[in-house]
């Protein structure tokens, strides 16, 4: 039973500040993807670890569901050893790191650079290993702050490169919805607090919880379960697409076993809806994340599916505050990352 506690953290103080200087890079990324463009553009590569990995799913979804050339997704470690065939000239690779010294990730971009790819490094600072490796470096500046502008980040390269080879889109509606984030992510996080604190209360002391997420929201899921459960919590957790949670896991569901699931606005919210009708028949402690609870003001109707995956991966930071208040259990504790070889 838990009975520790820790005061619960305040939404980060440059929260607002870090998401606008990742928006003021826009004009950067798109000179940068016009040279790439111009220089033969072939495919593109979404390259990191973890919380670096997670975040460039929406990034990984509208480039496989709105490109005309293919685009790629892996682990930094998993790209050093594959050596993927269609890596090279004409190649971009975004790999992100938010230190900037993940040794697996510089080695990634060194990697990349020496077959003849372009590289950019999505990181905290300018001066960082990585940013050094890469051909250019789009940084967010901020310690505290850091899935909300990486989202920024990966969206406004990923629109450039999108734009600029002639998909269609409503880009105007876009950059007005991007314009409107420093704010809109600013009150989904207070709209979020009650629900994510209800979240915390009731599942502190359960023993695992598993997390159901679907397309460009898999990455908030998985990356709540991974990085934030397991890595920052000590917590048993388990992530599934949930659509591939009923061709096996959900076995393991009673009426006792907790879930959180994550809807979001995009084309596969119908995934995650269908999991929420099994649950709401099997389980009693299943928790729904749903992004229609945010009002996301200044975003246009038409393009909140676009943004809802970064208002979810926001959402899910909270929720790991909640954790570490009702737990007692601080976000920087660990037992093994950066203390010990690995």
């Amino acid at each position: 039973m838990t009975t520790a506690s820790l005061p619960l953290q305040p939404i980060t103080e440059d929260f607002k500040e870090a998401v606008a200087f990742a928006l003021s890079q826009n004009e950067a990324a798109r000179a940068f993807v016009d040279e790439v463009v111009a220089g033969g553009l072939r495919n593109v590569f979404l390259v990191g670890c973890g919380g670096s990995l997670t975040a460039a799913y929406p990034a990984h979804f509208l480039l496989e569901t709105r490109a005309s050339f293919p685009v790629f997704h892996m682990n930094s470690d998993e790209f050093n050893l594959r050596r993927p065939a269609l890596l090279g000239e004409g190649s971009l690779v975004l790999v992100s790191s938010h230190t900037g010294t993940t040794k697996e990730t510089v080695a990634a971009a060194e990697y990349a650079r020496s077959t003849g790819a372009k590289v950019a490094a999505l990181t905290r600072s300018a001066d960082s290993p990585l940013a050094k490796a890469a051909h250019a470096a789009f940084t967010y500046r901020s310690e505290d702050t850091v899935v909300a502008p990486k989202g920024v980040l990966f969206g406004q390269l990923v629109y450039a490169l999108l734009e600029k080879t002639g998909a269609e889109g409503d880009y105007a509606a876009i950059r007005a919805a991007y314009e409107a984030l420093p704010e809109a992510l600013y009150k989904s996080q207070e709209e979020g607090e009650e629900l994510a604190a209800s979240i915390a209360a009731a599942l502190a002391d359960e023993d695992v919880t598993y997390v159901l997420s679907a397309g460009p929201n898999y990455g908030a899921g998985y990356g709540f379960t991974m990085c934030y459960l397991m890595e920052m919590q000590w917590k048993h957790g388990g992530s599934y697409n949930a659509g591939e949670f009923f061709h096996g896991a959900f076995e393991v569901v009673t009426e006792g076993q907790p879930v959180i699931l994550f809807l979001g606005e995009d084309a596969t919210r119908p995934m995650a809806e269908r999991a929420k009708t099994f649950l709401d028949k099997y389980t009693k402690k299943a928790h729904y994340v749903d992004s229609r609870i945010f009002s996301l003001p200044g975003v246009p109707e038409a393009v909140r599916g676009d943004i809802t995956p970064i208002a979810l991966d926001v959402f899910g930071t909270r929720l790991a505050r909640h954790y570490e208040s009702v737990r007692g259990h601080d976000l920087d504790k660990r037992r093994y990352m950066f203390q010990v070889e690995y």
